[in-house]
């Protein structure tokens, strides 16, 4: 790798200097929503409080809304005093929220982003943001055609030679594979690939980016993390709360458009990927798309495949209601809560090892984990008086709530008897490094205000990923059949049939 390689896991000029954000303006669509609210603002709060934005850094809110600047600063303020990571300086508050700007209207309001250009230009004389634009559209995909197609009338997506503008965009990015494509051509007739950023929260965490340092900083894991001495691999992203209020996203979109075909298919792809040749963001991503191009579905996916809707039960000593009697939810829906597919990847590393996936809504607890379970001792000379059977060695990356890496291993019991039993060596991301991790979304909009792409999927991998879970949702909308499973356990039966065919069980929630 070369000096002069961005690198995600540093600052690529020199790793003792914070990598700040050079003059710009960031225009937030969505500035209403949930996302923006809980998220955006307070992210963008939290890295002015870390001296990584610009003096002259603005921020233009756009949403319908019958707001004056104040407004909007307003609004900004109680979303940053409520969900802000760092405490609240007023200092800081003061001098952010005077480049903080709201211009109202509608999305096929060509006035309105008439007024958008304005206010933007008025920005470069008085902020000094050089013409430097980054457009956040945090908004259903269904406006998105609109929203560029405006950008490009009223001028604000060309650029000139001494400046640059970016789009970024939220996830789901369509809801299969043509549709997919359909959107990329969309947002393709207005900006080239290098200047569209794909926002996956999850590549933003730092125990996600940590899966990068595990594997090829330690000479002590990848001798072994092939099939030589992995067994199967488990991805988990499980949840203890229901839909919420989402019920007119989620339903028809489902736990594996919503979390496995983005979020745990990187994961897959992180941990599955051969070594890039450095991390700028063109090695990385090579490496991602080979991997995922490699993956390939069992044949009978009646076997390799399970899904359910979460029914009333307890959660936390309260009762819950289910999916289908959640508000907005109709009581003939068939949408998945939980889904699990396996995978096998046809490449020389992982040939014979499955990788399996699940997430779900209102299980026992909220967890994302990556785990390599290793195969057992090839020779066991230990008395099955003294132990009835070895456990399985394991890796363990754990990427939320408790960030760290466990290790999990047989060990002699103190007695005089040789009995074995298996304890854990465990390493907390708290405990070992007094910097707290920065939230994703701060280390996300930094990157993209910089221009930095290695942790944004480029199309090349959206559309890989759908080719992997289009045909279960063809196989899946055949049968029409979802399992129910109590809130509060641990999954549908199915999920524990599909591992049981393969002489293998889940770890436990």
């Amino acid at each position: 790798m070369t000096d002069t390689a961005p690198n995600p896991l540093r600052d690529p000029r020199d790793k003792r200097l914070p990598r700040v954000a050079g003059p710009c303006v960031l225009v937030l669509f969505g500035v209403t929503g949930d996302l923006s609210r809980k998220k955006l603002l307070p992210a963008i709060y939290d890295l002015a409080n870390r001296g990584l934005l610009p003096p002259g850094f603005s921020l233009v809110g756009f949403a319908r809304r019958d707001w004056d600047h104040q407004d909007f600063r307003q609004i900004a303020y109680e979303a940053v005093k409520q969900h802000a990571r760092t405490p609240f300086r007023e200092d800081v508050w003061n001098h952010l929220s005077e480049g903080m700007h709201f211009v109202p209207g509608e999305f096929n309001d060509p006035g309105a982003f008439d007024a958008l250009a304005m206010a933007v230009k008025e920005l470069d004389t008085s902020r000094g943001t050089g013409g430097n634009y980054a457009f956040y559209l945090s908004i259903p995909p269904k406006f998105f055609s609109t929203v560029t197609e405006q950008l490009q009338r009223s001028g604000l997506a060309e650029r000139s030679e001494n400046s640059w503008r970016r789009v970024v965009i939220e996830k789901p990015f369509g809801h299969d594979l043509k549709s997919a494509q359909e959107l990329n051509d969309i947002v393709h007739r207005v900006f080239p690939e290098e200047s569209i950023f794909r926002i996956d929260h999850y590549l933003g965490k730092e125990t996600v980016q940590n899966i990068l340092a595990l594997r090829f900083a330690n000479t002590m894991f990848e001798p072994i993390w092939n099939r030589s001495y992995v067994d199967h691999v488990q991805i988990t992203m499980a949840e203890d709360i229901g839909i919420g209020g989402r019920a007119g996203y989620y339903d028809g979109i489902g736990a594996a458009r919503d979390v496995i075909q983005n979020h745990l298919l990187q994961l897959l792809a992180l941990t599955a990927m051969e070594e890039p040749t450095s991390f700028s963001s063109e090695a990385v991503r090579a490496e991602k798309a080979k991997i995922l191009s490699q993956v390939r579905l069992p044949d009978d996916l009646s076997l390799a495949t399970a899904r359910g809707q979460y029914a009333a039960g307890w959660q936390g000593g309260v009762k819950v209601s289910g999916y289908l009697e959640e508000e907005g939810i109709p009581q003939s829906s068939t949408t998945e809560t939980y889904a699990a597919v396996k995978l096998e990847i046809d490449s020389r590393r992982w040939a014979g090892v499955p990788f399996y996936l699940r997430t779900g809504k209102r299980l026992s607890r909220r967890v994302t984990e990556v785990a390599l379970v290793f195969q057992q001792a090839p020779h066991q000379p230990f008395s099955q008086t003294d132990t009835e059977e070895l456990g399985q060695n394991a890796l363990v990356m754990r990427v939320q709530p408790d960030e760290g890496i466990t290790v999990r291993f047989g060990s002699k019991v103190p007695g005089t008897s040789m009995e074995i039993r298996d304890v854990n060596m465990d390493f907390a991301y708290g405990e070992s490094f007094t910097e707290s991790s920065p939230e994703a979304y701060e280390r996300l909009i930094l990157d993209v205000l910089i221009g930095d792409p290695p942790l944004f999927p480029r199309q090349e991998e959206v559309e890989l990923s759908w080719r992997i879970l289009d045909p279960v949702e063809e196989h899946w909308a055949e049968r029409k059949k979802v399992e129910q499973y109590k809130s509060g356990g641990y999954g549908p039966d199915g999920a524990d049939e599909m591992m049981a065919r393969d002489g293998r069980v889940w770890r436990r929630l």
